[in-house]
């Protein structure tokens, strides 16, 4: 594979045809010459010369685009390009489609014209190192009036060499840069974009950056190279196939066969799941499948699945624990700003942390800031103990999560998950994995050391008292708490924390929910899904039931 992803034609659109006549096959005809020609807007003639008015004539349009398409077949680019009204442009892409593209024959065959369009077969042979293949396409030409000139022309346009080709773009023929792949899971079992759709855009990245680590051989290949690096190169003839290498990733196939059933059951959404112990990730699922990875490169508010990170450090600084009484008043005010609990409910006095953090109460955390003392400490923890802003090399491309240092209002928003947090699946899979383990694990998809690169790791650990009480209120979460009726079917040791994030233009909140069940953790959000145990939920529990 070359940069990008590689998008195939398909649907019959080339059809393989035996045979071609030589570029030198075509005698060019009488009266065609570098000196005689309509690209730069004259043709030789003298400024006396009578200039033809109006539109190209029946006969016009058949005798140029003969006269084009014989000069093209027959290889004289500099001929060709003088039948057109812009020679500077037309002719090195005409080269090009034998010089680049290593079109070593070609027929050209005109169909009746449509008014000024002309459509067109071309019958073509491909050669490179020793290999050639037949290669069919239909396009057209349109027929103009040269501006000066008067001299019918054809309107130069890169679509006019291939209909897939657009200013800017090549046609190439050449060894693929990187060898393709066989992704396996953790137990061999090999994975395709076919059979796990979600997994399209990764396997093309990982294609990209193992293959040839892989062991794989490249293949030749006819394709269009796009100048926008935002558009992948397209494909459109294969000469050989190369051979793929193997490619071991940490995923697991009964894992993400479940992860892509669950997300399918929304319009929008997306899942990951992590082992604990190593990081290793072992599903990512998303809907729509294809296009932009949100799972791992998504950016959204968290919600209250933030409540682990602001509960480790409430525990950490000292100023809560999981089983000491916190307020839990309906709503709040910090400095200036007005926070509330879904639908204004409030706790007894009585009511612990564990409590507050369970049944998701937001106030019960906002109070708690005057104690902490310090608007910076929330980013701190994030970043020192989750590894959430660190330079994450999972294989691929990721976003690794931002908790920037707030002050006033917004640092009160934070700690419920609001305000400039950004977080995706990947993220909160990983921090609930942080909370489980104690420690950060950066996640990964496949092993380092495949390629050396080095990975992330967190400057501390988590308290071992704080990891205990924070795995203890996710644990009742799921028992009794607001994770209760998702959870449910999860069996073995499990926690949970539910989450809604409000989202600016959306009428229903973002549904997210985070979850552990053994050696695994999971994370989901569903856009416009609304509270946390209600959509996320059961994604999270299908992915945890099928990884544990």
């Amino acid at each position: 594979m070359r940069s990008g992803v590689k998008v195939a034609i398909v649907g019959g659109v080339f059809a393989v045809v035996v045979g071609g006549v030589g570029y030198g096959a075509y005698n060019v005809l009488d009266g065609l010459n570098g000196g005689e020609g309509g690209g730069d807007g004259t043709d030789g003639k003298s400024a006396s010369a009578e200039v033809k008015t109006g539109p190209v004539t029946a006969a016009e349009i058949d005798d140029t685009t003969k006269r084009f398409l014989k000069a093209w077949a027959s290889g004289d680019a500099a001929v060709a390009s003088q039948l057109t009204n812009n020679a500077t442009e037309a002719e090195p892409a005409l080269s090009g489609y034998r010089e680049s593209a290593h079109v070593t024959a070609a027929v050209i065959t005109p169909g009746p014209a449509v008014g000024t369009k002309v459509p067109y077969t071309v019958k073509a042979t491909v050669s490179f190192k020793g290999k050639s293949k037949p290669w069919s396409y239909s396009s057209e030409l349109t027929v103009v009036r040269g501006l000066t000139t008067g001299r019918p022309l054809v309107d130069w346009a890169p679509a006019v060499i291939h209909p897939q080709l657009t200013a800017g773009a090549s046609l190439k023929t050449g060894e693929a840069s990187t060898p393709s792949i066989e992704a396996v899971d953790r137990n061999g079992r090999v994975l395709t974009k076919e059979k796990y759709p979600s997994l399209g855009p990764i396997l093309d990245a990982l294609g990209d950056k193992y293959g040839a680590k892989a062991g794989g051989t490249a293949g030749i290949e006819t394709w269009i190279e796009s100048e926008n690096a935002d558009r992948p190169d397209k494909t459109l003839l294969t000469l050989t196939k190369g051979r793929p290498g193997k490619l071991q990733t940490t995923l697991d196939a009964n894992a993400q066969a479940a992860a892509e059933t669950a997300v399918k059951k929304f319009s929008q959404a997306s899942v990951v799941a992590v082992r604990p112990s190593t990081g290793a990730i072992r599903a990512v699922a998303n809907n729509p499948a294809t296009g932009f990875n949100t799972a791992m490169q998504g950016k959204q508010a968290p919600g209250s699945t933030m409540k682990i990170v602001t509960a480790a450090m409430l525990i950490e600084k000292g100023v809560a624990a999981a089983d000491r009484p916190v307020e839990c008043p309906k709503d709040v005010m910090w400095q200036g700003r007005t926070f509330h609990n879904l639908g204004h409910f409030s706790l007894p006095d009585t009511a612990t942390l564990t409590t507050s953090f369970a049944r998701s109460c937001n106030t019960a955390f906002i109070k708690l800031i005057d104690e902490v003392d310090d608007e910076t400490a929330l980013a701190k923890e994030a970043r020192d103990v989750f590894g959430i802003g660190l330079d994450w090399q999972t294989g691929v491309v990721t976003f690794d999560g931002s908790v920037p240092e707030a002050t006033g209002g917004e640092a009160a928003a934070q700690y419920i998950g609001q305000g400039t947090i950004q977080m995706n699946a990947l993220n909160m899979a990983s921090i609930t994995a942080t909370a489980k383990n104690g420690t950060f694990r950066q996640p990964i998809l496949v092993d380092r050391d495949l390629d050396g690169r080095p990975i992330a790791t967190a400057s501390r650990s988590l308290s071992p008292s704080a990891s205990q009480q924070v795995t203890n209120m996710m644990r009742q979460t799921a028992s009794w708490g607001t994770g209760k009726a998702a959870m449910a079917s999860v069996g073995g040791d499990k926690g949970a924390k539910t989450g809604s994030a409000e989202v600016d233009g959306q009428a229903t909140s973002n549904s997210w929910f985070a979850g552990f069940s053994n050696d695994l953790a999971a994370a989901a959000v569903v856009q416009s899904g609304g509270h946390g145990g209600d959509a996320a939920g059961p994604v999270v529990a299908a992915v945890l039931q099928a990884g544990s």
